[in-house]
Parts: C-alpha cells; sequence; structure tokens
C-alpha cells in the first residue's frame, strides 16, 4: 500500500513501524527533510517544538544503516542527558517495530565511562549524546569516527552555542570530510545559522515556518503577585487546579533545588532537574514525573530543552523567559496533538508589559486573572481599583 511515507522514498518495514504508533501522515518538516537526507545532501531544518524532528532525521537514517556491518554509522549530539535518552528510546522502539535489528547507545557524561566502553564493544550502529564525553571516547579509541556516515545536531542552536561549538566541531573534525551532516532546530538565529554554515556543505536550508505559532488549543492566563509571593500564588493555584502533569519554568538553573524544597514544604509532589544533579538523580526525577509518582517538574530552559514527555496539561512560568522564543518553547510542552493544555504566568506588575510582547509576537491572547473565593475568575476592574 502506498503511503504518504512509502511516497517519500521509506522502506515498507519502517512505514510498517510507524502504523504500530499511528503515524501514517508526516508532519511537514518530514516531508521535506526525509528525501534530501535519503539523497545524501546535507541538511539545516528548523520547525517548531513538537513537529516530529527526531523522525524527521532518524527514520532516513534507518533507512542507510546497514545492520549487517558491525560498525558505527551514525551519530546524534544533544545538549543534554535527557534528550539523548529520550532519542534511545525512540531509536529502540523503531528499530523493534520495523525489525530491522539496528542496535544503539547513549553515550553521557557524569556516567561510568567504564560501562559505555563496554557497550561500545558491541559496535553499535548509532551513538547518540554529549560532545563532551562523546569525544574524550574517540580520543581514547574506543568510538572508531572513521565508519560514521551521518552526524546529527539535534538542538543545534544549544550546541553551537559560545559553551559548545568548539566541542561539536572538535567531534565532526574526527570524521571523513564526507560525512553527512544534519542540524535541525526550533529556532534559528543569525549567529547560528553562521556558525552552521561553516560546518556545513551545500546544505538544503528547511524553515517549515517562517513565522512560528503556538498551538490553539493553548490557554493563556496570567496573574499579578509581588516577587516574594510568587510561590504562594504558585501553590495555590496547583491546589485549585490539580494539574496531572505540570512543568514549573524558572530562569536560574541554581535556583531550582530551592523551589523544590519550597513546594515540598507545602506538600506538593515536585522534583527539578538542574546541572548540578548527577545522572542517576535526574533519571529519577524524569521517571517520577512520567509515571505521574510527582505531579510537578521544576526545570529551567537549558534543562528542558527538547523533552517530550506526554500528558503535560499545565505550564506554569515563575519567571517570564528573558528571550520570547523561549515562552514558546515552554508552552509548546502543552496542548500537544490537538489536546487542550494551559499556560500560566505568574508576574510582578513590571513584567505585565513584556506580556504585551508576547500577545504580539505570537497573536495570542493572555488573560488578565484572579483567584476569587476559591475559583479562577477574571479580573474585573473593580477589584483592580480596591486598593
Amino acid at each position: 500500500m502506498n503511503t504518504a511515507f512509502t511516497l517519500l522514498g521509506l522502506d515498507e518495514s519502517l512505514v510498517n513501524a510507524l502504523e504500530l504508533q499511528a503515524i501514517v501522515k508526516p508532519t511537514a518538516i518530514q516531508e521535506q527533510a526525509i528525501p534530501f537526507i535519503l539523497a545524501a545532501r546535507d541538511v539545516l531544518g528548523q520547525s517548531e517544538t513538537g513537529t516530529g524532528k527526531t523522525l524527521a532525521y532518524l527514520l532516513p537514517i534507518f533507512q542507510k544503516v546497514d545492520p549487517l556491518k558491525r560498525e558505527t554509522q551514525a551519530m546524534i549530539l544533544t545538549p543534554t542527558h535527557e534528550l539523548a535518552i529520550q532519542i534511545q528510546r525512540e531509536i529502540e522502539t523503531l528499530s523493534k517495530d520495523s525489525g530491522l535489528g539496528i542496535t544503539s547507545t547513549a553515550i553521557i557524561g557524569n556516567v561510568n565511562i567504564s560501562r559505555q566502553i563496554e557497550k561500545l564493544k558491541q559496535k553499535q550502529h548509532i551513538i547518540v549524546g554529549s560532545s563532551g564525553r562523546i569525544l574524550e571516547l574517540i580520543q581514547k579509541k574506543k568510538i572508531i569516527a572513521q565508519t560514521i556516515k551521518t552526524i546529527v545536531l539535534d538542538e543545534a542552536d544549544r550546541l553551537l552555542d559560545e559553551n559548545n561549538a568548539s566541542l561539536v566541531k572538535s567531534v565532526i573534525k574526527t570524521t571523513l570530510s564526507r560525512t553527512q551532516i544534519l542540524l535541525f532546530s526550533a529556532t534559528l538565529s543569525q549567529t547560528t545559522f553562521q556558525r552552521a554554515s561553516t560546518i556545513l556543505k551545500n546544505p538544503e536550508v528547511i524553515r517549515v515556518t517562517d513565522k512560528i505559532m503556538i498551538a490553539p488549543t493553548v490557554e493563556h492566563m496570567f496573574f499579578v503577585a509581588e516577587q516574594r509571593d510568587k510561590i504562594e500564588v504558585l501553590r495555590k493555584l496547583i491546589r485549585m487546579l490539580i494539574p496531572t502533569r505540570a512543568l514549573v519554568f524558572i530562569n536560574r538553573s541554581e535556583e531550582i533545588e530551592n523551589t523544590v524544597e519550597k513546594l515540598e514544604y507545602h506538600g506538593l509532589e515536585a522534583e527539578g532537574i538542574y546541572g548540578s544533579a548527577n545522572k542517576i538523580e535526574r533519571k529519577k526525577a524524569m521517571d517520577d514525573f512520567r509515571r505521574g509518582k510527582s505531579t510537578l517538574l521544576v526545570a529551567s530552559d537549558i534543562a528542558a530543552r527538547g523533552l517530550d514527555i506526554k500528558g503535560i496539561t499545565h505550564v506554569f512560568n515563575l519567571d517570564l523567559p528573558e528571550d520570547p522564543q523561549l515562552y514558546l518553547h515552554r508552552v509548546g510542552r502543552t496542548g500537544r496533538a490537538g489536546k487542550s493544555g494551559i499556560a500560566i504566568s505568574i508576574v510582578n506588575v513590571k513584567e505585565v508589559s513584556f506580556l504585551k510582547k508576547l500577545e504580539s509576537a505570537f497573536e495570542i491572547t493572555i488573560s488578565p486573572k484572579e483567584m476569587y473565593r476559591g475559583i479562577i475568575a477574571d479580573v474585573k476592574k473593580k477589584s483592580q481599583n480596591k486598593g
């Protein structure tokens, strides 16, 4: 049967694997990127959060990998451990459902390196992980970079920022010059574009939408509070709304642990993901949140990049993002696949003007609300005048 995915040039085994996940129609980024990747072109792809970028590169990589060759043929670099684990899960599912027997492993920092070396002895077809640890293992000759035919930079804007670009380029330099390079990102600044152009060879640039919009299924609202009262307002809102699964965003990673402690003090089940936590702690936090053991996950924009957790009903902004594009990343975690979601910002008086910028940038309405007798109500002018 000719499906839309078959017409893109994908094998029947992969099409059948997608059908097992109830995926029958490619998204715009998949439709445009897959043929170019299959044709061995370098690709720079920009598409908003939640539009299927991971499958846009995984599907053609699976088709190009030769499962009979026991060698590493593709490498996927990510800016966070959580994103690496998430992609690894997708690879495992696709391998199992397609029956292709393609093997993979996640290679991330702050983990026992000897165990990773043991896994690498099995000559995994795909390696996914952090550029620092991967480079270390290449230098130790535990990863043979010369057999790699495709490198992916997932969340390329993060991987090519000032903190990561030199490491990423060092990894790329260990591979052959003809290696295919694929860059995918939800946002693409001029700086990222310029840095990308130094490592790509005559790339196909794909921008699915010049103006990135927020899903219409997300309702936006805000509550005004003094800075010192924000946690208390959050606590009351959570008691009132009883979210199934909610993300709480703050700007500074070093404040995550403190915020989690305050929420737990009020009897709320919260976890945090932050850079200083070790891999086991971060994995436990993510697993508890996914399984519903904890309702709240506190994160910074850096920690939460690329996370794809199903069933997030609410996103709370305890701090407003410093860049309007980050608001898009945050609220893109809810209201997915046609389901409704609620994005709530808790702001002080000075921050209200920034909300107007967000409304203008994304053509949305962020409604002022208040808590009144145990319910959330529209702000009435007379209540605003009550001192």
